[in-house]
């Protein structure tokens, strides 16, 4: 079997086209994301998703997707219902803590009902991320809440409804995307917080949380860390705190390398994120030139990383034997408007 490279690529369109086909097998990605833009019918997702793998000539090969609720969910009505946003199982949990974890299982178990059927096997999710007020509303109300307590426990049982059903979490974005005053989707926010700030606060859930399989980083520059470089391309955010104080050992992941945070043309931006100590490097947007210039700089799987891949598909178990219907009928006590079949 061909080596996988350490990358996650996204592709153009609802169906792969021949050039991406021939770039899939020659450069063998260790996994796929899929965006909107890939979702039409459902036995289109599923021939998608299942030529995806066989370019890379894996069965096994984790097919990603951003399905949380809220503004960021890609599979829609009528494939999927729209489901709430973190905010709203938050202010459940608020009440009643009890009643908030049960709410968060539930939807993450039902998105590992509506995304296995497609083939899809990891869920990036759950969002661990705390705001503060004031901060951009890039992240907002995808937060389960603003104090490190309620963002823990609905991470928890979130990660939890969704290895349940046989989907992976990947939790985001590590160490902390809370405090950033603009978009890393367009710029690159540096956060000027004292580290026993971010130990107290911003780290809490992604160490109590540090036993789950994947994390996506935070294209975010801690300056009490390393004022020169984001999270993603810095080694000593990654060892210190990522793999040191939060004690994370599992596969993490670049956020998506194709944002405007990250600064550089893409072959520097793939060698600077696996240089720091990424495991792999994620590009969704599907661009062929971007892609490419990724695949230039990236190296098979290799020692620990290989490791931590094949951890992390082990995570992949049989699902439990909960009824979907009922598991609808369960959520739909929390949130009628949302508990369509």
């Amino acid at each position: 079997m061909t080596e996988s490279k350490a990358m996650i690529l996204g592709c153009h369109g609802k169906s792969l086209s021949r050039e991406e086909v021939r770039f899939y097998r020659g450069e063998v990605p260790w996994g796929f994301i899929l965006f909107a833009r890939n979702i039409g019918e459902p036995e289109q997702i599923r021939d998608l998703v299942a030529e995806m793998r066989d370019c890379v000539n894996r069965p096994d090969a984790p097919v990603f997707i951003d399905q949380e609720g809220g503004r960021v969910q890609r599979i829609r009505p009528p494939l999927a219902p729209n489901y709430p946003a973190g905010a709203a199982l938050g202010a459940i949990w608020q009440d009643d803590h009890e009643a908030g974890e049960r709410a968060t299982w539930l939807l993450a178990r039902l998105h590992a009902f509506d995304l296995l059927r497609y083939g899809i096997t990891a869920d990036c999710l759950p969002v661990l991320d705390v705001p503060i007020e004031g901060a951009s509303d890039v992240i907002g109300a995808r937060a389960y809440g603003k104090k490190p307590e309620a963002v823990t426990a609905l991470g928890r049982a979130a990660a939890e409804g969704l290895m349940s059903g046989g989907v992976l979490p990947v939790m985001k974005h590590i160490p902390g995307h809370g405090r950033a005053f603009s978009d890393t989707h367009f710029e690159l926010p540096t956060v000027d917080t004292k580290l026993g700030d971010l130990q107290r606060h911003d780290f809490v859930p992604f160490r109590e949380l540090a036993y789950l399989p994947m994390a996506m980083t935070a294209h975010v520059i801690f300056s009490a860390i390393d004022p020169d470089n984001p999270a993603t391309t810095s080694g000593k955010v990654i060892e210190e705190v990522v793999r040191g104080e939060i004690g994370f050992d599992g596969l993490l992941m670049s956020d998506d390398t194709s944002m405007k945070a990250l600064s550089g043309d893409f072959p520097s931006k793939a060698a600077a994120i696996l240089a720091a100590g990424c495991d792999i490097v994620l590009h969704c947007n599907g661009e062929m030139e971007e892609m490419a210039g990724i695949a230039s700089r990236t190296k098979g799987l290799q020692g620990l990383s290989l490791e931590r891949a094949k951890r992390a598909l082990s995570f992949i178990k049989d699902r439990d034997n909960a009824d979907e219907a009922e598991i609808r009928a369960e959520f739909a006590t929390y949130f009628r408007e949302t508990a369509v079949a």
